[in-house]
This record gives C-alpha cells, structure tokens and sequence, in this order.
C-alpha cells in the first residue's frame, strides 16, 4: 500500500490534494515522484482499479510551493474546469512569508512578464511576447524580519507570485531564485496555495476548498 493521502475533497468528478512543497506537480519525464504518480496509485489501491487510472491536474504547482492541486477525474470534468478558468469563474488565494514589508497594508501589483529557462522577468509594456500579470496583497502579519501576505492571483502567470513580490523588495522567504537571503525549509519557499474557489463541473455548486498550513 502506498502512503495514504488524504484529500480535501474527493467526488466522482474530481480530488483535491494538498501538495507537500519540494515535490512535484505531474510527472516531468525524470525519475522525480510526483503528486500526480503518487495520487494514480492511490486511485488504484484504494478502489481496486485495474489498467490505467484516468487523472489530470487542472493547475500546477512549482516544485517548492505547497498547497491546493485540484485534479479531474474524467475528461469531461477537465474540459469543463478549464473552461472556467478561461472564463475566470475561479478564485485563488495564496498565503506567503517575505522578507521585510510591502509599502502599504494591501494594494495591486501589476506588470509585464516573460519567461525563459526557468525564469520569469519584467519587461517595458508593448515588450513582445510580454503578458500583464496582476495581483492583489493584503498583510496578515508582520514580525521583525518577514510579514505573512494574503495574495489573490488575477492572473496565473509563470512565477508570477514569486517575481512581482521579489520586484516590490519582498521576496518569498526562501527562495534564492528571485533573491531571498532568508533561510527557510529544504526544498521549499514559503508559498503556499491557500484557498480555491471553484464551480463544480457537474453540479454548477460553488466549492471552496482551505488547505492548512504550518506557519
């Protein structure tokens, strides 16, 4: 038997998992263990399937954050969140730890990214292949040496938490790719998905789903 997971949230449609940092989303052709892999067996053991396991994820996560992977049971279900995505029916709030404080207690950060070799970057509006990424902050808390932010993603932009909070001076504890000093746990940034608000696929029913987090 596999470790068990426990899920968030499981119906015939879709499992919601709350993905420890450090491991992967889906597979990415390595020999890396995934959220994804580990979730296939589990399917598998649990309610005795035989063959192959039909699973997507709707959204990924980097391989540091933890939090919320919302995944799709059939293919019918898949089509239809993804659809609300595009339509923007969804709602997805991050909790993060960064260095210092922001300038105000919640405000809108917005800019122009582009992505290459496992990096994000700011770039001038008009920038070609540039796409605007916005978010919304509040803080939570604040000690000494780092506050705890509440993001709401209007966006889902490569890094796009990551980078826009780097370039306001407050990066993800943790995350020496976008310039933390500040040591926290291996493998893992301070980011963490939250909350996810979402329209059940079949039902239409307004779900959200909470995934705790150790402070």
């Amino acid at each position: 038997m596999t470790t068990a997971l426990i899920p968030l949230y499981e119906d015939n449609h879709l499992l919601v998992l709350n993905k420890p940092s450090g491991l992967l989303t889906q597979p990415s052709g390595t020999e890396q263990d995934s959220l994804e892999q580990q979730a296939k067996q589990w399917l598998k053991e649990v309610y005795h399937k035989p063959g192959q396991v039909f699973l997507e994820a709707v959204h990924r996560l980097d391989k540091p954050v933890s939090g919320i992977v919302l995944f799709s049971k059939t293919s019918k279900a898949l089509a239809r969140l993804n659809a609300a995505i595009r339509h923007k029916q969804t709602r997805k709030i991050y909790w993060a730890w960064v260095e210092q404080a922001p300038p105000d207690d919640q405000g809108v950060l917005e800019h122009v990214l582009v992505h290459d070799d496992f990096h994000a970057r700011i770039v001038p509006a008009g920038y070609p292949e540039g796409k605007l990424a916005r978010l919304t902050y509040r803080v939570l808390q604040r000690q000494e040496k780092r506050t705890l932010l509440e993001i709401e993603l209007e966006t889902g932009r490569y890094h796009q938490i990551r980078l826009q909070l780097s370039a306001i001076g407050c990066p993800v504890c943790g995350d020496r790719k976008y310039g933390s000093q500040q040591a926290y746990a291996p493998h893992a940034i301070a980011l963490h998905h939250r909350r996810l608000q979402f329209p059940h696929p079949i039902s239409q029913e307004q779900l959200i789903i909470e995934a705790p987090w150790d402070l």
